[in-house]
């Protein structure tokens, strides 16, 4: 076997790949019969946000010690890992939008994404793959259980449900990507 599948293994992809599938499906089929033209973003964040968090358990190996004195360059490899959680996590919803209706515009799953992918890495690196679930999940709780807040500081604290174009969300989303991914790149899940 080579490295890519043996990494693959370790970090559960295969498990991880099947629960997205199974969330696209659910999501496919519960959505089905939603009027056309009609945006969801709510629904959205909460598809990408779990699809982000059934990849979270790959952030970490099954030995710490092992991936911190391994003879590979691990930086390269996490944040090529936590970019490719980003795409998966996208890429399924953009697939159950292909054949059913359109949740939200492709810029705004893009966005999203990314910036959860971010905020599991950054989750990761802070707290330990344990607990990397902590940061999306409370993010996404706090977008949908907070009434709207108005001015710049709404569209940055509900980064995840305002619309396309809205520079504050993404920045907001570009820069947890980029403090995410790098931080994890550098220190690796905590133990």
């Amino acid at each position: 076997m080579n490295w890519l599948v043996l990494y693959a293994r370790s970090r559960q992809v295969p498990l991880s790949a099947a629960v997205v599938a199974a969330v696209a499906l659910s999501v496919w089929a519960l959505v089905d019969a939603a009027p056309a033209g009609a945006e969801d973003r709510g629904t959205t964040a909460l598809v990408l946000t779990a699809n982000v968090l059934a990849a979270v358990v790959g952030l970490g190996g099954q030995d710490a010690v092992l991936d911190r004195t391994a003879a590979i360059r691990w930086a390269p490899r996490r944040a090529a890992h936590v970019l490719l959680i980003g795409a998966a996590a996208g890429a399924a919803v953009l697939a159950v939008q292909a054949v059913g209706p359109e949740l939200a515009s492709v810029s705004v799953v893009v966005r999203d994404s990314a910036g959860l992918a971010g905020l599991a890495a950054l989750g990761a690196a802070c707290w330990g793959t344990t607990y990397a679930w902590a940061l999306p999940t409370g993010w996404l709780a706090f977008t949908m259980l907070v009434p709207p807040l108005g001015g710049v500081q709404g569209r940055v604290g509900m980064w995840l449900i305002q619309p396309a174009g809205t520079t504050a969300a993404t920045v907001t989303a570009s820069a947890l990507l980029v403090v995410g991914t790098t931080l994890y790149a550098a220190a690796g899940p905590r133990r």
